[in-house]
């Protein structure tokens, strides 16, 4: 985004903000609807910070067609029974499931409005929501209910990329028939992709799963059209034949339901462009049209639980906070990681937007033999960046030297012995350590008391002023130094790109004017050599993985940690 885009976006969340905690709910009388939907529509207005732009957007628009368009009450408290009168998978089997808040506002925004007396007035819907929304079981109750109790001849269709992913709502909806609706199949017969009432029933309804080849759909008439993950579309083709075949329907849907993506050139990209154009007021309003687009503000934090729950309001009820929490530390160790991170749970656009940062041929060009034990007692930064238990770790002492305005970064390697020999890089490290360059910990996992006591050894040599590490993967380390009187040093460096966007610009004009150095190891260039950088929405980046799971960058996430403390520091 440029900046005149988050301008623009931020005045319009304040402005949608300040019009919702206006509006007297009372006189929208959502109490008779469901108690539900009240609490869905107050909440999110009395909590911007919690909820999105476009979800303030859209609950502005969904008051706004209150006043305009007789709203049918029966219509959405019989879809709301219908669903919870259903079983669907879950982790205890098949059981019935309450609508949540956000579900009423959803499905009333689908099945409550009426143009006139038989016609719907919304026809197409995109539900743009993070992984683990039960987003399937929703468009499951869809199919059904269209199948059951819409035209006789009603042709409903779930259709993705894959014949795989079409049959996951194919599947489900199968299940939910034979379990909920026909017991052992008496009335109904199942397919391998279609659905159909036996000869003996009155009505000729279907469900179809398909996927590709639709010049085979021509000549269908379909009623509902559930395209699942359509944001991986490559074109728009099923898309288009089926759409074009709900001429005759008075009323038609078309359900989207999918999380962020890749894919910029896919015809999903444009849809959500002109979607948020017509929330933001830029384009005439589609009054056919029902977009609910679960996505982060302009300047969310990315390892924020609230940023989380903007994009997935089922947070603690489909996906526990813990799970995301374990897929944002997974995120932490690759680009392509962090993409998935951010495409599933944050539900966003993402290419990719990695570039290349400093590389191995520059640290070793800045390279320089100091024992940093021997230049007195100067005042040094520490980084440290652990692994796990099993891996490459990293310890980077971070000194200034003020006779000559540079600095100098040192950084220490750690590995367990007892993982040598079934490493992939094992040849590699067994050089190293042959050389000097890495050093090995006895046991198969990494020594914290090893690497505490050598830090705590380099302090009998240099004035130590902090200690940075990751909070999330220390504890035990952080024990070990408490437990040695180093508590006061210690520094909590969080792993998100904001934190470490600016010692990153300042590393890169450090070494391009020669005021920086590094220790001569030739394993911590090969960690720079691995690194590429990652940036996000706001421009804020940070170094990932990007050569393969077994390129390592502990090197330089150590030395920008302790350059990051030290930036902090005003020099003498």
């Amino acid at each position: 985004m440029t900046e005149d885009e988050k301008q623009r976006d931020r005045a319009i969340k304040a402005e949608v903000s300040e019009y919702l905690a206006g509006v007297n709910f009372d006189s929208y009388g959502l109490e008779d609807i469901d108690s539900r939907l009240d609490i869905y529509c107050r909440g999110v207005a009395d909590a911007p910070e919690e909820h999105g732009m476009y979800e303030q957007l859209q609950l502005r628009r969904f008051l706004q067609r209150l006043n305009k368009y007789d709203f049918r009450i029966d219509e959405v408290q019989k879809f709301f029974k219908f669903y919870e009168f259903l079983k669907f998978d879950g982790t205890k089997g098949r059981q019935r499931y309450k609508l949540t808040p956000v579900q009423t506002y959803l499905f009333s925004n689908v099945y409550g409005f009426y143009e006139d007396d038989t016609h719907r007035l919304v026809n197409d819907v995109i539900w743009m929501i993070a992984r683990k929304f039960s987003k399937t079981t929703s468009v499951t109750a869809i199919a059904i209910y269209d199948y059951l109790f819409g035209d006789d001849n009603a042709q409903v269709y779930t259709a993705a990329n894959t014949f795989p992913q079409a049959k996951i709502c194919y599947d489900e909806i199968c299940k939910v028939l034979k379990c909920s609706i026909d017991p052992g199949l008496k009335r109904m017969k199942t397919l391998r992709d279609t659905i159909k009432w036996k000869k003996s029933e009155k009505r000729n309804s279907s469900i179809t799963c398909v996927a590709n080849s639709p010049d085979k759909l021509d000549g269908g008439n379909s009623s509902t059209n559930i395209f699942d993950e359509f944001s991986q579309a490559d074109d728009n083709e099923l898309y288009g034949v089926l759409t074009s075949s709900m001429g005759v329907r008075e009323n038609p849907l078309n359900v989207i339901i999918t999380t962020g993506s890749d894919k910029v050139n896919g015809p999903f990209y444009g849809m959500v462009e002109n979607a948020q154009a017509i929330l933001r007021g830029e384009r005439p309003d589609n009054p056919h049209r029902f977009d609910a687009l679960f996505v982060p503000d302009v300047d969310d934090a990315e390892d924020s639980l609230v940023t989380w729950r903007k994009a997935n309001p089922h947070i603690g009820i489909t996906v526990r906070e813990s799970f995301l929490e374990k897929e944002w530390t997974k995120a932490q160790e690759s680009a392509e990681k962090m993409k998935n991170f951010r495409i599933k749970y944050l539900n966003r656009f993402d290419t990719g937007s990695n570039h290349q940062w400093i590389n191995g041929k520059v640290i070793r060009d800045h390279a320089r033999k100091i024992d940093i034990d021997k230049i007195g007692f100067m005042d040094c930064h520490v980084g440290v960046d652990l692994s796990a238990t099993n891996d490459l770790s990293a310890v980077a002492y971070h000194v200034y030297l003020y006779e000559e305005k540079k600095s100098h970064t040192h950084v220490d390697l750690y590995f367990p012995e007892g993982k040598m020999a079934q490493h992939p890089n094992r040849k590699i490290y067994e050089k190293w350590v042959e050389k000097g360059w890495l050093k090995l910990c006895k046991g198969s996992i990494i020594d914290y008391d090893q690497i505490a006591m050598d830090i705590l050894e380099h302090g009998k040599h240099l004035h130590i002023m902090k200690i940075a590490l990751d909070p999330n993967r220390a504890e035990e380390f952080r024990n070990i130094i408490i437990a040695t009187g180093g508590k006061e040093y210690l520094y909590d460096y969080k792993q998100t790109n904001y934190y470490f966007t600016k010692p990153v610009e300042g590393m890169e004009r450090a070494l391009a004017k020669n005021v920086m150095s590094f220790n001569d190891n030739p394993a911590v260039a090969w960690c720079f050599d691995n690194c590429t950088l990652d940036v996000d929405n706001m421009e804020n980046c940070k170094p990932m993985k990007g050569n393969g799971e077994n390129g390592k960058i502990d090197g330089a996430i150590a030395a920008l940690q302790a350059y990051g403390v030290a930036m902090q520091q005003v020099r003498r």
